[in-house]
């Protein structure tokens, strides 16, 4: 009998120390939500963190507000959404450049795959490797024939050393296994103007700022770097078309949101799923396209895996291509 009485007694106390637990819980969300992004204003970044948060403003019942941090390696952003309480009102826009600071810095004010909470993709963008148009190479299969027979002689153009376009270029000789020299310059602009003025071969850049010089016929794509061709221009060819060592060939770049480590998995599911059904909807997915983006929602889990398994594959192709960590 005694044994009953305190079984019952002990399952209330739990069910009232549940209940007191649950009402100590702040409501999400409670004040309005930000959203650190750790570029200028008027990019694809800036545009694609503000076009879903206007949509996931109204299902949350909050304003949604973009604070523009930019900074080499996004270390400002970081640190300022690392260090903000872990209750899912502070976002952090994260990238394939995010992944690729965590290999690239000898030393950050943050752990990348510690600090933060992976929410959800947002879009992936493609990569391509492009030539002058009338220049020597007509194909990829060309280019690849003319670094296999010339060793060292393949100049290859990029923006910025450790960028995710440069990365991308030093896994793609790799992988071809073509002994070429990769040529940073100080953003897009200089790459296209030396590309154009035959100081170099070819390039890979981001797709949507070659567009205007695609369209022109100033320079003409060989092929993308990802899984499937791009759908702005479903006539040229994947990297991976080529076969052979490249078969399995895929570089995209991608961004996505994340939240301070410890905010509370529900929190983190509930943002998940309103930043799932924003990008699910016809008018974000013309607006992403429009800045040459696909949207590209995902579970938490699946964000924090395409973060994790993009730091490893960048680590090793900085340790691969001597690359200095900084």
């Amino acid at each position: 009998m005694n044994l009953t009485i305190h079984r019952r007694n002990f399952l209330a106390l739990a069910a009232a120390w549940g209940a007191a637990a649950a009402y100590a819980q702040p409501a999400f969300p409670s004040r309005p939500i930000r959203i650190v992004v750790p570029n200028a204003a008027g990019g694809a970044a800036d545009i694609t963190a503000r076009t879903v948060g206007q949509k996931i403003a109204g299902p949350l019942g909050q304003s949604v507000v973009i604070e523009n941090k930019p900074s080499a390696g996004g270390v400002v952003a970081g640190e300022q959404v690392a260090r903000a309480e872990p209750d899912g009102h502070t976002l952090l826009l994260i990238s394939s450049g995010t992944a690729v600071s965590a290999a690239l810095f000898n030393t950050l004010p943050f752990d990348t795959l510690k600090d933060f909470v992976p929410v959800s993709l947002l879009a992936t963008f493609d990569l391509a490797i492009v030539v002058r148009e009338g220049g020597r190479f007509g194909t990829l299969a060309e280019l690849l024939a003319y670094g296999r027979a010339n060793p060292g002689k393949l100049n290859i153009g990029t923006p910025q050393i450790g960028t995710t376009q440069n990365l991308a270029a030093e896994l793609f000789k790799v992988t071809a296994g073509i002994d070429a020299q990769v040529v940073p310059f100080n953003g897009t602009p200089p790459v296209i103007t030396a590309l154009r003025g035959g100081e170099i071969d070819a390039m890979v850049d981001i797709l949507g700022g070659l567009m205007p010089q695609i369209g022109s016929r100033a320079l003409r794509p060989l092929a993308v770097l990802g899984a499937q061709r791009a759908p702005q221009l479903p006539e040229v060819p994947t990297v991976r078309e080529s076969g052979g060592p490249l078969a399995g060939f895929n570089v995209t770049s991608w961004n996505g949101l994340a939240v301070p480590a410890r905010t509370p998995p529900a929190v983190v599911e509930r943002l998940s799923r309103e930043v799932q059904s924003a990008l699910a909807q016809p008018d974000v997915k013309k607006r992403l396209l429009e800045l040459n983006l696909q949207a590209q929602g995902s579970t938490p889990a699946q964000a924090a895996e395409h973060l994790a398994a993009d730091v490893r594959r960048w680590g090793d192709v900085i340790t691969r291509a001597k690359i200095a960590r900084q």
